[in-house]
């Protein structure tokens, strides 16, 4: 959990070059906000060819194992392909473009890596909770906040598992979360806050804070969930692996966590 957490020195002072006055406060108010039409169509078709090959060969390693599931993967019901912007040179490239590299600028700073990255297709499900957490809450990161750009592939609207928000939050810092098998970390059932769900037609984004507390809902459309998720940190960024590690990682791999901004120009 945090402790003495404040938000206001978390997010950065710098001047904006790309959201609107209306956006950053939505994002300090709310903790998130949404681009419509962030991908053009044709960026759009190329990310999810590649992002379909790492899912097809995802599930063919689940589907392997006892009663196909790893964590919180399960073969026909939720798919995750992480870290394959660094297997393939065309998403290697969109992660670092123009313009989402102006959200990561105005939200992170002039300096900026490439923190987490990962395709996760969602299947129609059987019936499940699904918790609310936060993505800081899964592996603890200085500073506490980074930045999630929440990517539709596909359209994604409330029946086929969009996200959903818990506005405020954010503020307060890591919450403590409890690990509830086999659905992952949670930080409550029910947030003590009227949730907002972010529907969102194919290019669009939900752009959100790692503290705020959020959920997707289940699939019950009639097709697969399509995202692809991408998580930013600034360059002083440190990751502890557990309450034992007292002192961190860096993350200043250049291999395993590239660069995407240096003195506010895209690399």
């Amino acid at each position: 959990m945090s402790s003495g957490f404040d938000w206001d020195t978390a997010v950065p002072t710098h001047a904006r070059t790309t959201l609107t006055d209306e956006q950053w406060n939505q994002f300090n108010s709310d903790g998130y906000f949404v681009v419509e039409n962030l991908v053009d169509p044709t960026t759009l078709a190329e990310v999810t060819t590649e992002t379909d090959i790492f899912c097809e060969e995802a599930d063919s390693f689940l589907e392997k194992l006892p009663d196909s599931r790893m964590f919180i993967a399960e073969k026909g019901a939720i798919t995750f392909a992480p870290n394959i912007a660094l297997k393939s040179d065309a998403l290697l490239k969109f992660v670092s473009s123009s313009p989402i590299t102006g959200l990561v600028h105005d939200l992170i700073g002039p300096d900026a890596r490439l923190y987490h990255d990962q395709a996760v297709y969602k299947a129609n499900e059987k019936p499940r909770r699904f918790p609310w957490h936060q993505d800081n809450g899964y592996t603890f990161v200085l500073p506490e906040h980074y930045l999630t750009i929440w990517i539709a592939l596909n359209d994604v609207p409330i029946e086929a598992g969009c996200v959903w928000a818990a506005p405020g939050l954010h503020k307060s810092g890591t919450l403590l979360h409890t690990y509830v098998e086999p659905l992952g970390w949670e930080i409550f059932e029910d947030p003590p806050v009227t949730p907002i769900a972010a529907p969102i037609a194919a290019g669009g984004a939900v752009i959100f804070s790692s503290l705020t507390p959020h959920l997707t809902g289940p699939n019950v459309s009639d097709h697969m969930r399509k995202a692809y998720i991408l998580q930013y940190v600034g360059p002083d960024a440190i990751r502890f692996d557990g309450p034992h590690d007292k002192l961190g990682t860096p993350l200043t791999d250049n291999a395993r966590f590239p660069w995407v901004l240096r003195n506010g120009s895209r690399v």
